[in-house]
């Protein structure tokens, strides 16, 4: 099955560092944009960074500056490099990507299941 799997979340101090990875697997033709979303608890999902296959980024106002997106298009991979956390990054971070599959070469949006980060004050 085509699925994205998400790792590297965990517990960290404020001001410290995680990367996290988003691989996707299965029987992958192509992978279009790739993004990160950031879901605290008791709040709605919302986007924290894009890339797309070119390696153009976008950033969510709330971390420019400390968080970086990067991919590896031939291990099919997206990072998010996060700096200088703090408590509101809190929560479960989901991993978003259009994926292009053997079958009939349609772009369809696939989520991972969620990586979880506390960060403690």
């Amino acid at each position: 099955q085509v699925q994205l799997v998400e790792s590297g979340g965990g517990l960290v101090q404020a001001g410290g560092s995680l990367k996290l990875s988003c691989a996707a697997s299965g029987r992958i033709f192509s992978v279009n944009v790739m993004a990160w979303y950031h879901q605290a608890p008791g709040k709605q999902r919302e986007l924290v960074a894009t890339i797309s296959k070119g390696g153009t980024t976008n950033y969510a106002d709330s971390v420019k500056g400390r968080f970086t997106i990067s991919r590896d298009n031939a291990k099919r991979t997206v990072y998010l490099q996060m700096n200088t956390l703090k408590p509101e990054d809190t929560g479960v971070y989901y991993c978003n990507a259009d994926l292009q599959s053997f079958s009939d070469f349609v772009f369809r949006p696939y989520w991972g299941q969620g990586t979880e980060v506390t960060v403690s004050s």
